[in-house]
């Protein structure tokens, strides 16, 4: 299992849920109807997620069955199922009552993580990523906290801040299935190797060998097969599907085998 310190994380969690609510704070009404990034959903539905994970933590039911979910062409698995109870159960919530619940639950969510000691850290726990620790779970969640922040602001054209201990952690989190991206979406070949050199708020070299499988190294051992160059920015919207490769391949610097980083540039949606 993951073991992680219950601090820093659980205060960078808690911050991440206070920029979220200073950001609904300012959104106007009709910001609230604003498509996503996401299929199928508004800037309210982004919320109605986020608060239906923590009511979800604290023990809440969603206000619609499980039976009440039609059959929607952006829902894929059981979990995007659950989502759209909390989804579909809130759509009639005013802007008021939508800030007022976020507040609340995260409020209690931020209790209750005030509560825990180190070991209820590293208990065993259910997570999105298979069982781990309660700790990693809480990484997960401000992964995809901190990406849901990102979707309501690219919705509204409102930036944000995208460094710092929040953006890390969530960093951390996502390159957890950068290897996968890359050997099995991205097709490189056994003995090859991928930098991706980043830029902007994130800059950063990051190292994938596939040796046997793929997965994010601290170094190589000599030159990468290919390097592909990006800012961050774009780098965390392709890996969480937000956008089409092929609208931003000016964006992209390659080098060495261009057609193997052009191939993984491509194919790097694995988190959505």
């Amino acid at each position: 299992m993951t073991l992680l310190a219950r601090e820093p994380l659980t205060t960078a969690l808690v911050e991440q849920w206070d920029v979220i609510a200073g950001l609904l704070d300012d959104l106007a009404d009709d910001e609230w109807s604003t498509p996503s990034p996401l299929p199928g959903w508004t800037v309210q539905d982004v919320v109605s997620h986020l608060i239906g994970i923590e009511s979800m933590l604290s023990g809440i039911d969603p206000p619609l069955a499980e039976e009440a979910v039609p059959a929607l062409p952006h829902v894929h698995n059981p979990i995007g199922s659950f989502n759209e109870r909390w989804v579909l159960g809130l759509r009639g919530h005013s802007p008021a009552a939508m800030r007022e619940t976020y507040r609340e639950v995260t409020g209690r969510r931020a209790e209750a993580l005030a509560a825990m000691t180190q070991d209820d850290f590293d208990a065993p726990a259910i997570t999105p990523v298979g069982p781990e620790s309660y700790g990693r779970f809480m990484r997960t969640r401000l992964f995809d906290c901190w990406f849901h922040e990102h979707d309501i602001r690219d919705a509204i054209g409102r930036p944000g801040d995208e460094g710092g201990p929040r953006a890390e952690y969530a960093l951390a989190e996502l390159l957890g299935g950068l290897g996968f991206a890359v050997g099995k979406k991205g097709k490189a070949p056994d003995g090859s190797s991928v930098t991706f050199a980043l830029s902007g708020p994130l800059a950063r070299e990051i190292h994938v060998a596939v040796d046997g499988r793929a997965a994010v190294v601290p170094e190589l051992a000599g030159p990468p097969t290919a390097t592909v160059s990006m800012d961050s920015r774009l780098f965390t919207r392709l890996c969480g599907g937000r956008v089409d490769p092929a609208a931003h391949l000016d964006e992209i610097g390659l080098a060495g085998d261009e057609e193997l980083g052009r191939r993984v540039a491509a194919h790097l949606a694995f988190t959505i």
